[in-house]
Order: C-alpha cells, then structure tokens, then sequence
C-alpha cells in the first residue's frame, strides 16, 4: 500500500526557486573583496589609478579639509597650487574662484547622498569601491579599494586604509603621485558633535563643524568621528612620507591636531596682489 501524502503536508518546492534563492543568499553574503573583483569598473579604475603614480614627484600640494577654520583664510592663493579638495569641499568653488585638482571621498552615505552633485565634477575623482552603486560614474572617476581598518598604504591600486577620515586616504594618494611635500588646512581635527564613535546620525542643520553652515543640511545622514583612529592613521602617514624623506606639514589655523609640524600658511604661498 503506499501511503498518502496528508493534505496538510506543506508540498516540496520548486528546485528552480529553491538555486534561486540559494544564490541570491550566496551573493548576499560575499565579501566586499569578491565583489570589488567582479566588478566591471574594477579594471578600468585600476588602469586609470596607474597613470597617477608618481605623476607629481617632487612637488608640492594642498590638501583642503573642509573644516570650519578654511573661513578665516584666504585661499585664492591655491589657484596656482596642487590641491586635493575632500568630500564636500565643491561648495566653496564659486567663491573661491577656482575648483581643487583632484576631489577624494571615500564615506558610503556621503557618496550615496551626494552623488549628483559629484558626478558632474570636471576634476579626477576618487572614491571608495563602496559608492559603485551610486549614480557617480564618469570618465574621469577612480574607484579604489578602501577598508575601514588603520593604515597607510604606499600601493593604492591594491588597498587604501581609510583610518576613520578622508585625510589619510587623501595622504595615501598622495604619496602615490609623488608628491614630496603635503600641506594640510582645514583640517581641524575638532567636532562639536559628541557621541559614540561612526554612529550614524541625522542633521539637525546649520551645521558647526564644517566650513558652511549648510553642509550637513537638515536631514541629511553622516556619522561621528573617531578622533583616536585618525591619529592613528596620521602617525603611519608621518612615518611614512619622513621614511622616503619626504614631508607632511599642517597649516590649519587654530587646527588641534598634533601629529604634524605647524606652520604658518602665510609663509607659504604668495598672496595675490
């Protein structure tokens, strides 16, 4: 006799729906490695990444933080220099008359919120692998690979550590171009906002730790610092640009972080007459 099957006994599924939802878990659950190798624009941005190194050796360049502080300074001088702008630092362009040379940004939620804003940017544009699903593509954008841990990478185009700040990856790249001499301003290394560090957290507006006050607008998402992971990721900067006897100096007025040596940003460029 066979025996049946109770009405009530759930019927055995599809063997086409159950890969497909196999593989969709699969793919879910690979690393941001693996998906990076897969992608599409990975070579392309590889390529691209290669014709900067050492592309600027020898000489010099700034490096814009896009703290509070670049409003009492006058930056018109940097017209004429080397400078690598960060993050949202393309609000300033009209009124300083000029755009930066290079734009880096490497936050996730950044890039997603601002994407639009980025995409039309005539500059070359680095960004982490973590914006590929942003609307930020163009023929002058380089993906690179970050990770979130304390570092310093002297080989880009294999892994960027992102050591809590855009600065540090900035310094990165710029050791890869060649640069011997790196002028920090802006960047203040001092936020208003307290709490638990990378904790995401919503704009309330008018917003006190960036150079406007519309930066973070209302409503828009970002997460707090850690101050501690920067330093450290500064300290490896240090150590290595002084190792290859180069140098990273901090013109950042009324900046508060200690790691670099302080100069005077007046001394260093030529103001317009």
């Amino acid at each position: 006799m066979i025996a049946k099957t109770p009405a009530t006994q759930p019927r055995p599924q599809n063997l086409r729906y159950i890969l497909q939802r196999a593989y969709r878990r699969w793919t879910d659950d690979w690393s941001p490695a693996v998906k990076w190798r897969l992608s599409p624009q990975r070579r392309e941005s590889l390529r691209r990444l290669r014709g900067y190194r050492n592309l600027h050796r020898g000489q010099r360049c700034f490096i814009i933080g896009n703290g509070p502080s670049l409003r009492q300074m006058d930056l018109g001088p940097l017209r004429s220099e080397f400078t690598l702008g960060l993050n949202r630092i393309y609000m300033l362009f009209d009124k300083i008359g000029f755009a930066t040379s290079y734009l880096i940004s490497v936050n996730k939620l950044f890039i997603e919120q601002c994407a639009r804003e980025i995409a039309p940017l005539p500059m070359p544009k680095f960004l982490s692998w973590r914006g590929l699903g942003a609307p930020v593509e163009s023929a002058n954008t380089v993906f690179v690979r970050t990770s979130y841990e304390t570092g310093f990478s002297t080989r880009p185009e294999k892994l960027v550590y992102e050591s809590a700040t855009v600065t540090v990856v900035a310094l990165q790249l710029a050791y890869y171009m060649g640069f011997a001499k790196v002028v920090l301003i802006g960047v203040d290394h001092f936020f208003t906002s307290q709490g638990e560090p990378h904790t995401t957290v919503v704009s309330e507006g008018n917003d006190s730790n960036h150079f406007d006050p519309a930066y973070f607008e209302k409503g828009f998402r970002w997460q707090l610092p850690d101050l501690r992971a920067s330093e450290r990721g500064y300290r490896l900067a240090r150590q290595a640009f002084e190792g290859d006897g180069r140098q990273i100096v901090d013109a950042t007025v009324g900046g508060q972080l200690e790691v670099f040596p302080k100069v005077s940003y007046a001394d260093l460029v030529t103001r317009a007459s």
